[in-house]
């Protein structure tokens, strides 16, 4: 069974803006456009995190530069 989506990291890669969902153990469960409709409705009432450089990210984020780790926007979803 997958477990719930908990992170929602909207970064950017090559010039374009993704959207990445975590788990709570930060395993990545999908990744499209940050352009779509799906992330203005998960984020309504959000606040973004700068935490993408911390190093709880490493792992999950290591194909990203250390400036678009900086400059990434992290979302705590609700589950």
């Amino acid at each position: 069974m997958q477990q719930p989506a908990r992170f929602l990291v909207l970064i950017e890669s090559d010039g374009a803006m993704l959207a990445r969902m975590f788990d709570a153990e930060r395993r990545q469960l999908a990744e499209f456009d940050a352009s779509s409709e799906e992330v203005a409705v998960m984020t309504t009432g959000l606040s973004p995190m700068h935490e993408a450089g911390m190093a709880t990210w490493d792992r999950a984020l290591a194909g990203h530069s250390g400036a678009e780790r900086t400059a990434a926007q992290v979302y705590r979803l609700d589950v």
